[in-house]
C-alpha cells in the first residue's frame, strides 16, 4: 500500500466541504444497518460531510446510529444537482450497501451513474444493476468522461457479473482484470487476498484477516473507500488503500477482541488505529 496518509490531514483553513462530501445511497426496509455502517465508516475515514439517502422506513435507524449524519429518504432526493464535484469542494457517491436488488433500486443506480459528475462506488445489492444494458451504457459514458467508477464485489457477486461476458472465474486476479475491462470500472474483488484492477494493472492486497468474515464489514469497506474518493484521492489508490486500511482496522480490533468476537462496528472503531 503506497498511499501516503498525509494527504488526508486537513488544511488549517479546511471546512466540511473542502474536506469532501460523500453521499451514501444505501439501505432498505430489510437492511437499514448497512447504510449506517457505510456512513459511519466514511466519517471515521475523514469525509467532511456525509449524507445518507435511504428508504423512508430506515431514516430513523440511520439517524440514531450517528446524529452528525444528514439523512433523507429516497423520495426527498434527486441526484441531478447534488452530485457535482467543484473546484475545492470534492465529492463522491457510494451506493448499494443494503440494497435488496429490486427493480426500483436498479433504476436508481442507473440514474445516479448518469447524473453523478463525481467518483461513484457501487457495492452490495447495487451491483445487481450493472448487468443491464442501461447500466453498461452509463459505465461506458462515465469512462469516456473520465468519471471513475469503483465496484466492490465479493467472489459470488463477481461471478454473477462475469457471466454475461463469459469471463473465467477460477482465477480471482484474472477475474478482477476481466471485469474491470468489461465494466469500465476499478474492481475491488474482495477475499482472503483482495485484488484491485483498473483495466491496465492489478494489485493484490494480502493483509486480509478472518476477523473480517462478519456481516457488515463489506459495508464498512464501501464507506471507507467512498470517503477517500470524496476527499479527492486518486481512485485506484483510494481502492487499494481503503482495502489495506480496512484489513489493518480488522487486525487492530482482533488484537483487542480476538478474531472470533470482532463485529463490523468494532472495525469502524479501529479505523483511527489503522490510520495511525
Amino acid at each position: 500500500m503506497s498511499f501516503d496518509i498525509v494527504e488526508l490531514h486537513p488544511a488549517e483553513d479546511a471546512n466540511k466541504y473542502t474536506r469532501g462530501k460523500l453521499t451514501v445511497v444505501a439501505g432498505s426496509v430489510r437492511y437499514p444497518g448497512a447504510a449506517a455502517l457505510a456512513a459511519r465508516a466514511s466519517q471515521r475515514m475523514g469525509a467532511g460531510y456525509t449524507e445518507v439517502i435511504t428508504a423512508a422506513e430506515a431514516v430513523d435507524v440511520v439517524r440514531l446510529a450517528s446524529p452528525s449524519l444528514v439523512v433523507r429518504s429516497f423520495g426527498e432526493w434527486s441526484p441531478k444537482k447534488a452530485l457535482i464535484a467543484k473546484e475545492g469542494k470534492p465529492c463522491a457517491v457510494c451506493m448499494g450497501p443494503g440494497f435488496e436488488g429490486s427493480d426500483d433500486e436498479a433504476a436508481l443506480v442507473v440514474r445516479v451513474l448518469k447524473r453523478a459528475a463525481c467518483p461513484a462506488l457501487v457495492d452490495g445489492g447495487g451491483l445487481a444493476a450493472l448487468g443491464t444494458a442501461k447500466a453498461l451504457k452509463q459505465l461506458s459514458k462515465r469512462a469516456e468522461q473520465n468519471l471513475p467508477t469503483v465496484i466492490t464485489p465479493h467472489g459470488g457477486e463477481a461471478a454473477h457479473l462475469a457471466k454475461p461476458f463469459s469471463l473465467p472465474v477460477d482465477d480471482p486476479e484474472q477475474l478482477a482484470a476481466g471485469l474491470s475491462l468489461a465494466l469500465h470500472a476499478i474492481v475491488v474483488l474482495k477475499g482472503p487476498v483482495t485484488y484491485v484492477a483498473d483495466g491496465k494493472r492489478v494489485e493484490a492486497m494480502r493483509e486480509g484477516t478472518p476477523a473480517l468474515a462478519k456481516a457488515g464489514t463489506g459495508d464498512v469497506l464501501a464507506g471507507m473507500i467512498g470517503a477517500l474518493l470524496a476527499q479527492g484521492v486518486d481512485p485506484f489508490e483510494a481502492a487499494l488503500a481503503g482495502a489495506g486500511l480496512h484489513a489493518r482496522a480488522g487486525k487492530a480490533a482482533a488484537g483487542r477482541l480476538t478474531d472470533i468476537a470482532v463485529t463490523a462496528e468494532d472495525v469502524i472503531g479501529a479505523i483511527p488505529e489503522a490510520l495511525q
